[in-house]
This record gives C-alpha cells, structure tokens and sequence, in this order.
C-alpha cells in the first residue's frame, strides 16, 4: 500500500517539519512498520533521499539522526502550502502564459520543466504553451533559474480576445470531471470513518494514540495527492457542485480530530529512541 519513499515524504511533511526536520532512525523504523514497510526498506529509502539531496545525515552518541536539507525543507514546505492552502480569490480574466523552446538535447530539463508547472497549476494549451488563471511568475522564475533555462522560456500576463468561453478553455487543459471523481471517492471513503471516530467519542470509548497516528497519516497520505492534479482554479472557471470544498472540510476536520493523539504518538516513539 505504501512505497517507502512516499510515506518518508508523508512522515516528514506532517510530522518532522513542524519539529525541527529532525528524526532518529530508529524512530522512523519504529513508526513507518505501523504501515508494513521493513527496516531494510526503509533504511533504502533514507540512503536514496540522502543521495537525491533532500535529507542529511548526523552521527550523535552511535545513533543516526536524519534532517532535511533546505532543498528538502523547501519540497516538503511548497507541498504543505498547497494541501492546506486554499484558492479563494476572485479571477481577473488574465491568463498566466508559460512558452518555451527547449532544444532536444535538454529533453530531460524540459521533462522536469513540464512537470513542475503541472504541479504548479498550469495546464497544457499546447505543446509548449502552458496556461494558468492563477499568476505564479514569481514561482517560475525560481523555477527557471534553478534549471538553468530562463534563455529558453518566456512568460506573458494576458486576456483572451475570441468568442470561446472560459470554461472551455479549462476543459481543454484539464480533465475537471476525473478530478472531481477523485474527490468523489475520497468523501465516499472518508466520511464513514470520520463518522465512526465521532461515535465512539460520544460513546466513551478511549481510542489509542497508535490508532489515531495510523489513521491521519493515511488521511494525510491520501489527500496529499490532490496536488498534483487539482490546478487550484479560481471558482469562476469551476463546474456547479465542485466537491473539493467539501473534501478538504472533512479533511482539516478529521485531521484535527486525531491531532492531539496522533502527535502524542509520534513524540512517545521519538523519546524512546
């Protein structure tokens, strides 16, 4: 169900990133078998992000401790922006234009570059002309400089003149119906749990902080992908009923409910190490 370097992300995006990006590894071992992943996975999975150069490693009193680099604090930190931020302003009709001509030779760059403006929120108008209502220029050209590519790619801020509806615009760049499908089955799957955990509640029943540590972190897991297809559009260009207010409600609200526990979890298995 897991991959080891996916639930390393997940475990450093929610949890260690608000305590200082800092874990031992025994600890990491300790938490991340709650999902069935071994110690030897998971010790591949921190060598590989080592190498990669998101985390670092320290040798304190013949135990290792893994923190992330600042190129692994910035991933982890864009990432939590986008998941718990939400899109709540007004568009202006501007449209946000990514061009680029890469040679081939850079195929691998321009890769790369396709698929963080996806990530960013841009959608594909054609093959090298990207588009967002959203203006990240900003972002991009962080983005740009650290590829090394800014004398191959130009960005305009400007409206559409012909008679074609936004909207379609939008479905020409992204698939909103599969999207919110994806929406669909999160609710589908989640609210019956939250729904249990508020019944037990109410019942009296004591719920373990292990339970509630496994539960958020799968919650987080899953939710945490919405980022990568969601493009976070204005609600001027989004279908009646969109369902991602409604899933990122449920969300914060189960999150919220098995935070206290779930962190008490995690604070007792990193003291113990």
């Amino acid at each position: 169900m897991f991959r080891p370097r996916a639930a390393m992300l997940t475990l450093y995006g929610d949890y260690v990133l608000r305590r200082g990006g800092e874990i031992g590894i025994g600890s990491l071992v300790r938490l991340l078998s709650n999902f069935g992943l071994s110690e030897q996975a998971i010790r591949s999975a921190v060598s590989r992000m080592c190498r990669s150069g998101l985390l670092k490693a320290k040798r304190n009193n013949r135990k290792s401790y893994y923190s992330l680099t600042s190129e692994g604090h910035s991933l982890l930190t864009e990432g939590a922006q986008r998941i718990f931020r939400r899109n709540k302003s007004h568009w202006d009709g501007n449209w946000n234009i990514i061009t680029y001509s890469i040679p081939e030779r850079m195929r691998e760059t321009r890769d790369r570059l396709r698929l963080e403006l996806g990530w960013m929120g841009y959608g594909a108008l054609g093959e090298a002309t990207w588009i967002s209502p959203n203006d990240r220029t900003r972002e991009v050209k962080n983005l740009l400089k650290r590829l090394n590519i800014e004398e191959y790619v130009h960005i305009f801020s400007a409206q559409h003149q012909d008679s074609t509806a936004p909207r379609e615009i939008v479905s020409r760049c992204w698939d909103l119906g599969k999207i919110d499908g994806k929406y669909a089955d999160f609710l589908t799957e989640y609210h019956p749990k939250l729904e249990g955990h508020l019944k037990r509640l109410q019942a009296g029943e004591t719920i373990e902080p292990s339970e509630c540590f496994v539960e958020r972190f799968k919650l987080i897991h899953e939710f945490r992908k919405f980022p990568f297809f969601d493009p976070d559009l204005p609600s001027e260009l989004l279908p009646e009923n969109w369902l991602r207010p409604q899933a990122a409600a449920l969300f914060d609200e189960y999150h919220n409910l098995l935070n206290e526990k779930a962190n008490e979890y995690f604070n007792s298995v990193c003291e113990n190490y």
